[in-house]
């Protein structure tokens, strides 16, 4: 008798695992779904009638934010979001393809695709390879189904990808997959945050970040939910009183006020101007805080319409009933608007070698949805996106078939092994489809292709710096990140001990040339 798939939210527990003592096991199992407040100050209390309290507006909001450092658009980069898929997921062969030397589709040997979950009448050269969103992947994909289940026809013709054949060890704290620090390093940064994560973890994730990139100026505010995003800004008593125009007319007023005040009085320390200048920004920056987010929808992804509702990217019902769905809506809302830099959505229970095959593809298929979800509203909003998929190691078959509803014919999971391994991104350009390196279409398939597999579908560990060095492959991602603005030249400078080898490799190791995105990409 088949087993039956596990619910998608229903913890995996295997008889010949430890019992989950850690917070990375429990979020690996499923039995943990994978905030800092920004607040203005509280002026209610220096008036005796606020609505009478020097009310006229200055005009001259934009002046003041640019004396004290406000930048309301980000730093310009590319939005930048990582999907850590704990516990061990498939990536490499019944998702996104990965070849041999020659790339994707140098296909790998029958056994080898057994070994991926794929038998011998879904092979992907048997017309079952899919190239709509530019990377290759299986045609019956989960991944692939979930990212068209929620991007449209323009959307996915604007969608670019690649693929890194690289093994990371199994069901261990020790892999240094997320690359959040090394995003910020390359300049990406948010108006209201530099980075977040789903996760209330110094790398704001499941995966550990590599140390040498780690800045604990930058720690990930930890996002999940809706009410995280909307507690992130504070503006006080004063909006239950005044509208928004006229409360940020006040809060000018005071900042005025307490300018002239300064200028008037030594505060007795010898950095004085450092002093008054700290305690006037204090007062702008609160301003600054009630001008943009006075309106609480503002910031709220349930009340976006390109988020939930009947237009949205998701439905009311899928928003009010799956975790995984506000969570990544908290984290696109925050990122893809350029109020944060980079962020990481971790999702648990990918641990999924069940003895069937029906959870691990339920739960790809969420997975994919998410991933889609982020690439569609990037397009309603006109920004350019890089989306990167991890997991920390992977699974294979037994070649022993489910052919249950949700098996489908394909190969059951029976075990981890870290030598499938596999990571890719995807990235969404507004103004056309980000082309690829290389002078002729066979160097072009062999870029999008960081790395390659043996024939046994296992990863060549000499194809690449990445293959068997997961600090070297948030390096690889964080080279392409820059490569996308036109910036690889300067790849060293940001990474002074650098792994990926010399100029020559630092090419082969580039995917697309630089997008042509314009400059208000955050904000």
């Amino acid at each position: 008798m088949k087993k039956r798939p596990f619910h998608v939210d229903a913890p995996i527990l295997h008889s010949n695992h430890s019992k989950p003592v850690s917070r990375r096991d429990f979020i690996a199992s499923g039995l943990k779904t994978g905030a800092h407040v920004i607040g203005g100050l509280s002026v209610f209390s220096l008036f005796a009638n606020p609505t009478k309290a020097f009310a006229e507006l200055s005009g001259d909001l934009q002046t003041l934010r640019q004396s004290c450092g406000i930048n309301v658009q980000g730093a310009g980069k590319i939005p930048f979001i990582a999907f850590d898929l704990a516990g061990g997921a498939n990536i490499a062969g019944s998702n996104v393809l990965v070849g041999g030397l020659r790339g994707q589709q140098d296909f790998l040997s029958t056994a080898g695709y057994n070994k991926l979950g794929l038998p011998g009448d879904m092979l992907p050269g048997q017309n079952l390879t899919n190239t709509d969103l530019g990377l290759a992947f299986h045609s019956d994909s989960q991944f692939l189904r979930g990212i068209l289940e929620r991007c449209n026809t323009t959307t996915v013709e604007n969608i670019n990808g690649a693929v890194i054949a690289a093994r990371s060890e199994n069901d261990t704290a020790n892999n240094p997959h997320n690359p959040m620090y090394a995003i910020a390093k390359a300049g990406a940064d948010g108006s209201l945050l530099s980075l977040i994560g789903s996760r209330n973890t110094d790398s704001g994730a499941n995966s550990m970040a590599p140390l040498d990139f780690i800045d604990p100026n930058k720690r990930p505010t930890k996002v999940d939910r809706p009410s995280d995003v909307t507690g992130l800004v504070d503006i006080g008593d004063l909006f239950a009183l005044l509208d928004q125009q006229d409360a940020v007319a006040v809060m000018e007023s005071i900042q005025r006020i307490s300018a002239q005040k300064l200028n008037k009085v030594s505060t007795g320390i010898s950095r004085d101007e450092v002093i008054k200048d700290l305690i006037n920004c204090g007062y702008v920056k609160s301003a600054d805080l009630a001008d943009r987010f006075g309106d609480s929808s503002t910031l709220d992804p349930a009340a976006d319409p390109d988020i939930v509702g009947t237009a949205g990217v998701f439905s009311s019902d899928e928003f009010l009933n799956d975790r995984e769905f506000q969570k990544t809506a908290s984290i696109m809302k925050l990122v893809v608007n350029g109020y944060a830099g980079a962020g990481t959505v971790t999702m648990g229970g990918f641990d999924y070698h069940t003895g069937e095959r029906g959870t691990g593809e339920l739960r790809d298929l969420r997975a994919g949805r998410c991933m889609g979800a982020c690439l569609e509203y990037a397009a309603r909003k006109g920004k350019p996106l890089m989306l990167y998929v991890y997991s920390d190691g992977s699974v294979a078959s037994n070649g022993r078939i489910d052919d249950s509803e949700e098996g489908r014919g394909k190969g059951e999971w029976t075990g981890d092994n870290s030598s499938t391994g596999a990571a890719f991104f995807l990235v969404y350009n507004p103004t056309g489809r980000a082309n690829l390196m290389g002078s002729s279409i066979e160097d072009q398939l062999r870029h999008q292709q960081i790395g390659f597999m043996r024939p046994d579908a296992s990863v060549e560990t000499a194809s690449s710096p990445a293959a068997n060095n997961v600090n070297l492959l948030v390096q690889t991602v964080l080279l392409n990140y820059m490569a996308l603005h036109g910036e690889q030249a300067n790849f060293a400078n940001v990474v002074t001990n650098q792994g990926l080898g010399n100029a020559a490799m630092l090419d082969r190791l580039t995917v697309f040339q630089p997008l042509d995105f314009g400059t208000d990409v955050q904000g």
